[in-house]
């Protein structure tokens, strides 16, 4: 499966596709992330939280497009929004295609 950002790739358009995750923190990792905060140090739990829920969005795109039977997705997003205290999701999307056969 190609998942890029570029905007076309010669294929035929099959529709939107998303991936979302929604990921939120652990008490115990919530409190050494605060003590990271209050000394200006990356905070390595988020870091590490939200690179995880990437990868599991992205996972799920590519599911999504295998389903519609897509070949390829181009034009890929990624957006990030709070979705409740202590909770953020990961929204992936782009366009799936059915590549072209030569």
């Amino acid at each position: 499966m190609i998942i890029t950002t570029s905007n076309n790739i010669s294929g035929n358009e099959i529709g939107m596709v998303t991936g979302s995750y929604v990921a939120s923190k652990v008490f115990y990792k919530d409190f050494f992330a605060k003590i990271r905060n209050f000394f200006g140090w990356e905070i390595k739990e988020y870091t590490d939280l939200l690179e995880d829920a990437r990868k599991h969005a992205i996972k799920r795109l590519e599911e999504n497009a295998e389903k519609m039977g897509a070949t390829a997705v181009i034009n890929v997003r990624i957006t990030t929004a709070q979705t409740a205290v202590g909770a953020a999701e990961i929204l992936v999307y782009g366009t799936a295609i059915r590549e072209d056969k030569k």
